[in-house]
Order: structure tokens, then sequence, then C-alpha cells
């Protein structure tokens, strides 16, 4: 299974490290924080499993790299931005100086280097994660586990004080 890019609302911090992470590795963040009264909400190219951008591109500039990335081929791209108005989030974006559009590659570069992207690498709270989905779930029983069985000692503890 591929990995994907995850990320859990309720452990964003909205410290904008991800921001800053994107844009020091490609000249501009392809990921905002949006700050609301009680949350933080980081917003990137999601890489659809059924990307509307890859099937309305008339060029085919866009498509899924070896890892299941949707990148953008800029040789390819027209500017006709028709990827950016059936985006359901709005992700792809006029690049300034090319006038092509672009978008998160899930850092192409340092996925060849065997690394993950570096938004997820700088995050400090883990609300950004590169991973498996079948192995992030398995952390998440194991961690539930550890969960119960800390659970059990306390109550074990608990009766032996009583008893």
């Amino acid at each position: 299974m591929e990995k994907k890019l995850f990320i859990n609302l309720g452990r964003c911090i909205a410290c904008r490290a991800c921001e800053v992470a994107c844009e020091k590795e490609h000249g501009i963040s392809f990921i905002t924080v949006y700050e609301f009264r009680d949350i933080a909400v980081p917003l990137n190219c999601r890489h659809c499993e059924k990307a509307p951008c890859i099937e309305v591109c008339p060029t085919k500039a866009i498509y899924r790299d070896e890892d299941g990335a949707v990148v953008i081929d800029g040789s390819k791209c027209i500017g006709c931005y028709m990827c950016s108005a059936v985006c359901p989030y709005a992700i792809p974006i006029v690049d300034p100086i090319k006038e092509l559009a672009v978008k998160c590659d899930l850092c192409a570069e340092r996925r060849k280097e065997g690394k993950g992207p570096f938004c997820a690498a700088v995050c400090p709270t883990d609300a950004i994660i590169y991973a498996d989905l079948n192995e992030l779930m398995e952390e998440k029983r194991r961690r539930k586990a550890e969960h119960i069985v800390e659970a059990q000692r306390k109550a074990v503890e608990t009766l032996a004080y009583f008893g």
C-alpha cells in the first residue's frame, strides 16, 4: 500500500512549522494553516483517490506518480487553471513567475531520497504524518492495547490497596 499524508486536526497547534518548511523546500508554501476559534486546519493537496484535477486537465499535465502522489508536469501545463476550478480544496495555485498551475507534490525530491514530505518531518505534534494506512492503524491498535493494559494495572493496584 502506498503512503499518504494524514492530518490530525486535534493535534495541530497552529505553529505554522509546516508552512515554513514547505516554503523553504519549494520557494512557496503549498500548505496553509487556517485558524478558527478553537481549531486550526492545515490545508494542502489531499492527493485524492479520484482526483478531479487529473480528469479535467486538457493536456494531461496532472498525473499520479509512482508513489501515488498527484503531481503537475510544468512542461505540459498551459495555465488554464481548470484544475483549480474543480479541486474541492481549491489547491492548485498560480506560480507568479512561471504563470502555471503549481501544487504540493508531497516533496517529490525528498521522497526520491527515501524521506517523507518536509511538512510531516517538522510537525512538532505529529499532526501531519506521512504513513501507510495499514501501518498507521496498527500503531493506533497498539496504543489502544497499551491504554487497556495500563487501565487494567491501575484497577488491580486499586483493588490491592483496598483489599
